[in-house]
């Protein structure tokens, strides 16, 4: 073994599945991690990325899955060979990790100090004040504002680059040689996600250890890996620094990779008449506090927002999480209360009941950010497409039917698929699924909430094309609402700039992105946009 890795890989293969159904998910893997260094592995989702991460601690789903293959050899001995007994002394102490959603790799039972103190206690075998001077130490280095102040917190009551940073201090409770960090920022805002890039660059400085980073975000990658690894359908298929490999990608694959940003501007549609306006919509909700409950002040999520939006067009919504955007959408369709005037297509809605507004409802519809979440998983395609034409019983049986079918082929599906459930389709294709769940209904404004955040480039690419032919032959308006200002650059033709409920900025996108004027605004592309040099 070469002094200067850490961690050599070679030959790795890894099938899962039981007698005569194994499918093989990664062939022939061959890589080398250096002291100090940091290591990309990138590609689409199902390339083999995190099972060949999590083959290196051994965490794959056991006996299901199985390495007839090769070797991972750490410390002069291979990885792969060891006993349970012997890798768990690794696990956390040697070669730690940091999991992809922080929310559900946190116990949402226990406070943040309990979950790091158990950490500590564990390979180090501290306890009482002693773990508890050492967690406020972790939590004080990964940059967690007032740690005192969170020892106690429940994961749901920090935001999401909090969790990350409490992910982070776990893994690094024991000092590791080795971090691995699986898709650490995929579901962050873009400067949250600059944040957490520059934590650990300065972490691995400090601390000498080396890094493993796993994502299909090639922006990310490209601000702090020293070398990448490619891979497709279980193989790496380019290895190269990674300034060479921006300079100079030799794989179709790569090159795909590279040019998968969503790029053009928005449908070229004629301007109408406003099909919506707002005027100072404001949702407050109330702290309450005392035994009896008192309001004693409000927290502002959208504080006196005004826009109009001709038919036809798109409005990009854009600010970090909490900023009030998704509630602003919420409002809107009144899926929830506020004050203020909202008129669709002249109609004064925020006057009307529940009931009053229902027939409203197909002519506004929605595609929210998880769509393995918002479809029901008990339910088949044939049905989730289907259940809005049941409910506003528009057509016959027959016509339902045609309907859904022609729904599945313009956001190009098989309509023969439309029998399966969706589990059995790739995040992308369940996409698809709930745009076509929005248009049967031949709706005049889709309210679009983060639908391409969980996805790869190459397919949000896709989705994104997929929006604007849309757009275009229908004549459909878009309220966009999203932190990836590449797609909302992509899609819109107004841009409103969001920050703790009030609007910092508004107007004509393509002006607002060529020269911004409000300070947020600028921090937030440069955010997204800025591409440091790449890693020394």
């Amino acid at each position: 073994m070469n002094q200067d890795n850490l961690i050599e890989v070679r030959d790795l293969a890894v099938e899962f599945g039981f007698g005569e159904r194994v499918h093989r998910v990664v062939e022939g893997v061959s890589f080398d991690i250096k002291r100090g260094e940091t290591l990309a592995l990138v590609g689409e989702s199902g390339s083999g990325k995190s099972v060949t991460a999590h083959s290196i601690l051994r965490l794959l789903p056991y006996p299901m899955a199985r390495h007839p293959a090769g070797s991972i050899n750490y410390a002069g001995q291979n990885l792969l060979d060891l006993s349970e007994k012997t890798i768990r002394h690794i696990r956390g102490n040697r070669i730690a990790m940091i999991f992809q959603e922080p929310m559900t790799s946190l116990n949402p039972l226990h406070s943040i100090e309990k979950q790091i103190n158990e950490v500590l206690g564990i390979h180090k075998g501290l306890s009482g004040k002693v773990a508890t001077k050492r967690t406020l130490e972790l939590l004080e280095m990964v940059g967690i504002p007032e740690p005192h102040k969170r020892l106690k917190a429940l994961p749901h009551e920090l935001s999401g680059g909090q969790r990350q940073r409490v992910m982070i201090a776990m893994a690094l409770a024991n000092e590791p040689e080795l971090l691995i960090a699986d898709e650490p920022t995929t579901a962050l805002d873009v400067t949250v996600q600059l944040k957490i890039l520059d934590l650990l660059k300065d972490l691995q400085a400090r601390l000498g250890m080396s890094l493993l980073l796993i994502s299909h975000d090639l922006n990310l990658v490209r601000r702090i890996a020293h070398r990448v690894c490619v891979m497709q359908r279980g193989c790496i298929v380019e290895q190269a620094s990674c300034a060479e490999l921006f300079r100079s990608p030799q794989h179709p694959y790569t090159r795909e990779l590279l040019g998968a940003e969503p790029s053009g501007g928005p449908a070229s549609n004629e301007i109408g008449a406003p099909l919506l306006e707002v005027e100072d919509l404001k949702v407050w909700f109330p702290i309450k506090k005392g035994l009896l409950k008192r309001t004693v002040d409000y927290v502002k999520a959208v504080d006196g927002i005004n826009f109009s939006l001709p038919q036809g067009q798109t409005l990009g919504i854009v600010g970090e999480s909490g900023s009030g955007k998704s509630t602003l959408g919420l409002a809107i369709l009144r899926l929830i209360g506020s004050k203020g005037a909202i008129r669709f297509e002249g109609k004064q809605l925020d006057c009307l009941t529940q009931s009053e507004v229902r027939p409203l409802r197909r002519e506004m519809q929605v595609v929210f950010q998880d769509p393995f979440g918002s479809l029901s998983p008990r339910m088949c395609v044939n049905d989730i497409v289907g259940e809005g034409l049941r409910i506003h019983k528009m057509g016959t049986a027959a016509e339902q039917e045609a309907a859904i079918i022609a729904a599945l082929k313009e956001v190009g599906l098989d309509p023969e698929t439309r029998h399966r459930y969706p589990h059995e389709f790739s995040g992308g294709q369940r996409q698809r699924i709930a745009i076509a769940r929005a248009l049967v209904l031949k709706p005049a404004l889709i309210l679009l909430d983060e639908p391409t955040s969980a996805l790869d480039r190459t397919v949000q690419r896709q989705v994104v094309e997929l929006l604007r032919s849309l757009q275009a032959k229908y004549n459909l308006t878009y309220l966009f609402i999203s932190h990836d200002l590449a797609v909302v650059k992509a899609l819109s033709h107004q841009l409103m700039v969001v920050k703790h409920g009030q609007v910092v900025e508004q107007g004509d996108a393509q002006s607002i992105f060529a020269a911004p004027q409000h300070p947020y605004t600028q921090q937030l592309l440069e955010a997204a946009f800025l591409a440091p040099a790449t890693a020394q």
